[in-house]
Formats: C-alpha cells, sequence, structure tokens
C-alpha cells in the first residue's frame, strides 16, 4: 500500500470509530474473567502430606545419596536394570521382564551378561592391540593407547556371552590376555 491510502485508511477508520469508546487491554479483561484452569496447565498436583515429606527429603540429597537411594530401592523392590537404548528398548524389555520373574530360580544360576577385562599384553602386540580396542570401544588413538598401558582394566560391561567369548578369541589372537568375569 502506498503511503497516502494508508493516511485515508487511518483517517477512515478514525470517523467510523466511536469517540466516546474506552480500550480496554487484553491483560485487564484476562484478569477480571474468572479462567478456566486445565489439567495440563497446573502445577499443583493432589498429594497426600506423606508424600510431600517424601520429595522434600529427596530434594535434600546429594547425588551420591541419590544414587545409593536408588540402588537400595531397585535391590529392595526387586526392579531389573533396564539396557543403554532409552525407551526404544523398553517395551522389548517388558516382555523379558515378565519371563524372568516367572522363572527366578532358573534365571539366578544361570548368568547371561559378563564382564570383559584386559588383564595384560605382549608387548610386541601393542600396536595391533591398541588399534582393536580403538576401533572396538570407539575410542581416539590417544585414549586407546592409554587404556591399553593402563591394564588391568574393564573393557566391556553387561556384555552377551557369545560377544564376550568373540572378543576375548580376538584378544587373545593379537597376543593381550583377557578374561571374563
Amino acid at each position: 500500500m502506498s503511503a497516502p491510502c494508508r493516511y485515508a485508511a487511518r483517517s477512515c477508520a478514525r470517523s467510523i470509530r466511536p469517540t466516546n469508546s474506552i480500550r480496554v487491554s487484553t491483560s485487564f479483561i484476562q484478569n477480571t474473567i474468572p479462567s478456566i484452569q486445565r489439567r495440563h496447565e497446573s502445577t499443583e498436583a493432589a498429594t497426600s502430606p506423606k508424600i510431600v515429606g517424601i520429595v522434600d527429603q529427596i530434594s535434600q540429597l546429594t547425588l551420591l545419596e541419590t544414587a545409593d537411594l536408588v540402588a537400595s530401592l531397585k535391590s529392595r523392590l526387586n526392579i531389573p536394570d533396564l539396557p543403554v537404548g532409552g525407551f526404544a528398548a523398553a517395551p522389548a524389555a517388558a516382555p523379558a521382564a515378565a519371563e524372568e520373574a516367572d522363572e527366578a530360580a532358573p534365571a539366578a544360576q544361570e548368568k547371561t551378561l559378563f564382564s570383559v577385562k584386559l588383564q595384560a599384553f605382549d608387548a610386541g602386540a601393542k600396536a595391533k592391540i591398541i588399534k582393536e580396542v580403538k576401533s572396538m570401544l570407539g575410542l581416539s588413538l590417544v585414549d586407546s593407547k592409554k587404556f591399553v598401558e593402563s591394564a588391568p582394566k574393564m573393557m566391556k560391561e553387561s556384555v552377551p556371552k557369545d560377544e564376550a567369548e568373540k572378543i576375548m578369541a580376538t584378544m587373545k589372537e593379537l597376543g593381550a590376555t583377557v578374561t571374563i568375569e
């Protein structure tokens, strides 16, 4: 719109508008008219005083104390550790958890997840072992070198048995001493 057209539009609007009208701000209207509060807009939840007291106590804990609390609650309530993978892995793990609860005694006897630990290595095969650790763990070359030189050190935790045996065989071929725990 050109400037003369805008000026003409404004003057027409002024002439049409009654002069005795009162302009009311929207914030005034919102404050005077009671609004409907939706459930998703509210931050208060109906909780018992017991729950409020527990939340207050937990909020005052340090990070280490909170980690201890979580560990003790998991052990007391028999809550299994979920694999790292977030929400995508949780639905698949739910039926497995139900099966584990049904077969608690046999599952306790069979160990399915193992830890692979690098105990020692041959000095001549150090470069090959560093390269293998770099590709296996996804570390940089410098971090892989520090990792290998700081043996004995845990390579991987919570690994299925077949993968742990494959890692052990690969590392033994290169000249490293690896144990499965």
